[in-house]
């Protein structure tokens, strides 16, 4: 059985991605600029776009799924979450960014912990 609560990330989860998605897809020189970022690569900044869109997309197409799709989904959302993270502190470490920045990074953070926990509570059901 899948929890309301985890549903209810679902939701939360797609409202953050595509505030931020969107924006980098549309115009990600301006959003980037918000934050101070040095340095904008408009190809790059809208591919991050698309996958906070796609990913986020996901989590509001599938929050009504069965456990087996929540499975997969918070498969994705680990992989996805924990190789972000390394690579965004990867870029902090080795330049001058906004403090931002971290700020992002710590949003990963949470995130990959709440998707963790769930997809724990997921796997007592598989045994």
């Amino acid at each position: 059985m899948v929890s309301k609560s985890l549903r209810t990330w679902f939701m939360i989860h797609f409202i953050a991605d595509f505030l931020f998605g969107i924006p980098l897809l549309i115009d990600p020189v301006w959003m980037l600029n918000l934050f101070g970022w040095p340095s904008i690569d408009p190809f790059t900044a809208r591919l991050v776009g698309a996958a906070l869109i796609g990913i986020g997309g996901e989590s509001l197409l599938g929050r009504n799924a069965n456990t087996e799709t929540f499975r997969a989904m918070l498969n994705l959302k680990l992989l996805w979450a924990s190789t972000a993270i390394i690579g965004m502190s990867a870029t902090m470490f080795s330049g001058n960014y906004p403090l931002i920045g971290w700020g992002i990074v710590g949003i990963f953070v949470i995130f990959f912990f709440v998707w963790l926990y769930y997809r724990m509570q997921l796997r007592v059901g598989e045994e």
